[in-house]
């Protein structure tokens, strides 16, 4: 099987976290570098969080780069009321000993750059990818595909009555990666990821498959999930950004259209993502809409991928998804 090249932007975060795991355990892919900007968290955080998660994973080999630290215009408002203080469930682990880069943006163009068969996956605001637009359009003709976990169509917003949070950080770094990446994107929204429910029924299933992965993800979501408790009224935590990677791996675990999108940039609806799905604007279609998730195979495919044959037995099982 030949691996696909793909590097992560992200802000970890616990369902960035998440999905780091699912990512370096996932065969199909080969993880070139996690690119950081500010979002859940500070950007030097969210790094240091990227690295916890790839200690988990013995993959720090991987480079982590933090990015840019603060939102193209707006003022910095981080999650960690949603995430905890040290962005991953307030454990406050001990910090990994590894180097942490410095120059994400410099690290996304000079990649772009050296090859034509590389995709990012981006779980969180995208000022990274905007900046390194900026910078060098030219560079992003050579990307294969973009998967921006963002936005929302028909569901309500997270952080507001209409807007997703990623967006909503930094909705101008949106609007721009919108309007001028070359590829179309493909926007994993909380119409989809707001199916992808970890229960405690699954939590008490991989307890029983391994000691320190299923520790760590037990007890960094344990704040979610009090979180979305309180928040939402969900028995569990919704695990955004882990349902990005797995769709890059898998097209048949969602479904949706194509449409042209814009972002909002200000006022009371900022960080909304206005889809034409009646292509009232008649503009070239920028990205991909998922609207419908097969959320057990994805919660089999997360299981089995991070806890390998372990985890195959969540077939035999009845009742945990």
């Amino acid at each position: 099987m030949k691996k696909r090249k793909v590097i992560i932007d992200c802000d970890p975060g616990i369902d960035d976290s998440l999905a780091i795991l699912l990512a370096l355990n996932s065969p199909e892919l080969e993880v070139l570098g996690i690119t950081v900007c500010s979002g859940n968290v500070p950007a030097n955080l969210g790094a240091k969080n990227a690295l916890k998660a790839l200690q988990m994973c013995s993959s720090l080999d991987v480079p982590v780069y933090i990015g840019e630290e603060l939102p193209l215009k707006k003022e910095l408002i981080t999650a960690q009321d949603t995430h905890g203080e040290d962005g991953i469930g307030e454990n406050f682990y001990e910090e990994v000993d590894a180097k942490i880069l410095h120059g994400g943006v410099d690290f996304i163009i000079d990649t772009l750059n050296r090859n034509k068969d590389v995709s990012i996956i981006a779980l969180g605001p995208l000022t990274n990818i905007a900046k390194a637009l900026i910078k060098d359009k030219k560079a992003f003709d050579n990307l294969d595909e973009f998967v921006s976990m963002g936005g929302t169509y028909k569901s309500h917003g997270n952080c507001s009555p209409v807007a997703e949070f990623n967006y909503w950080v930094d909705p101008h770094a949106a609007e721009y990666v919108y309007k001028n990446l070359p590829k179309k994107i493909h926007m994993i929204g909380l119409d989809v990821t707001r199916k992808i429910v970890l229960t405690p029924n699954i939590i008490e299933f991989i307890n029983k498959l391994d000691k320190d992965v299923s520790k760590y993800i037990t007890e960094i979501t344990r704040f979610y999930i009090d979180f979305h408790w309180n928040q939402e009224g969900i028995i569990g935590c919704v695990i955004n950004d882990p349902l990005a990677v797995a769709y890059f791996i898998d097209r048949n675990l969602c479904n949706g259209f194509d449409s042209y999108v814009e972002i909002v940039e200000e006022g009371k609806a900022i960080g909304q993502t206005i889809v034409d799905a009646y292509d009232f604007y008649k503009k070239k279609h920028n990205a991909h809409i998922l609207t419908e998730v097969d959320a057990k195979a994805f919660m089999k495919m997360f299981i089995k991928n991070i806890f390998k044959d372990k985890g195959n037995i969540i077939d035999s099982i009845k009742g945990v998804i």
